[in-house]
């Protein structure tokens, strides 16, 4: 296996990312879209999930194709980014079609970067219009960071933000990861410079610094988030997604698999206070797809790509805590 050629999500084919940002809200949206409706599914790991639309990802239910998912910032309010996207999408005439009416399907997630230092005291929750921009911005080209749904985001030691990575399977099809890093634990170990994920780094994408030598990690949960707000403004949520063919209960295996990458990259990972959610979607463009490998690639993709988020992080005015790049030069 080997990275794609832009190293993004958007290296499986169809696929487009979009983002939009309000840098002093320090929070943003990302929205991720196909050229056609795509099949998806989900899985939560976190104690403190936020999402819209989840349920109908389940297995068992009847619908078997979603038209966009979006992750956003701003807890309960950025839920709202989803119907800035159904606005966009049903301009374009997408959606189901249920005889006159066109309905877009529209699942998301949220993360909570309402304690950040940003100014949040709006009159109109702005999460609405940020999600439409991600509509009209998406391409497949983006910015990784301190932008879209990663824009506020934090992790135990430093800035977190928005991450992405691909690998091209053996057999031919593509898997890419996007994720927006908020998480309660590290993902760099004692002393700010070594990532957990490093193991898993292809040529120096995040540094090329190397795992630490040290032992007995995870043993200190030190958190300067934990001391500048509380431990309860959390959650890692991401989107894994696929060329090869997949069913709906397929996609919800791979996001189980998906979660290892969490766990990999992010001490302690999956805790009380984090919502941490995986979507998985298949395009469908390439034929039937091992559901093992695709979901170890996933897993592997989603560590580096958490890892890729907080060593792409910049430093802005009011930031509660600095950037990997920053305690690194």
């Amino acid at each position: 296996m080997k990275p794609g050629a832009r190293n993004l999500i958007t290296d499986v084919s169809g696929l487009r990312v979009g983002n939009a940002q309000d840098h002093s809200l320090k929070s943003g949206t990302t929205v991720v879209l196909a050229d056609k409706p795509f099949t998806a599914s989900v899985h939560v790991m976190g104690g403190a999930p936020g999402s819209r639309e989840t349920d109908l990802l389940a297995p068992d239910k009847s619908v078997a194709a979603v038209d966009a998912l979006v992750l956003s910032g701003g807890s309960a309010y950025g839920l709202d980014a989803c119907s800035g996207v159904v606005d966009g999408l049903r301009a374009a005439s997408r959606g189901f079609r249920l005889g006159a009416a066109t309905i877009p399907l529209v699942p998301g997630a949220i993360l909570f970067d309402l304690l950040n230092g940003g100014e949040k005291d709006w009159r109109e929750n702005p999460y609405r219009a940020l999600g439409r921009t991600a509509f009209e911005d998406a391409s497949d080209s983006f910015s990784l960071g301190t932008s879209g749904a990663g824009t506020g985001a934090l992790t135990a030691m430093m800035k977190g933000g928005l991450g992405s990575a691909s690998l091209v399977l053996p057999d031919g099809s593509t898997v890419g990861a996007l994720v927006a890093a908020n998480p309660v634990g590290a993902v760099t170990t004692p002393g700010d410079r070594h990532f957990y994920a490093a193991p898993f780094e292809i040529d120096g994408e995040f540094g090329g610094i190397g795992p630490d030598p040290a032992s007995g990690l995870g043993l200190s949960l030190e958190s300067r988030k934990g001391a500048a707000m509380s431990m309860r403004e959390n959650t890692t949520i991401a989107i894994i997604a696929t060329d090869a063919a997949l069913t709906k209960a397929e996609c919800q295996r791979v996001a189980v698999a998906a979660h290892d990458g969490i766990g990999r990259s992010t001490v302690p990972a999956h805790t009380p206070m984090d919502g941490d959610l995986v979507f998985a979607l298949s395009t469908d463009t390439k034929p039937q797809g091992d559901v093992a490998q695709i979901g170890h690639a996933a897993s592997i993709c989603l560590a580096r790509a958490i890892a890729r988020a907080v060593f792409e992080a910049t430093p802005a005015e009011h930031d509660l805590l600095p950037c990997w790049r920053t305690l690194n030069a």
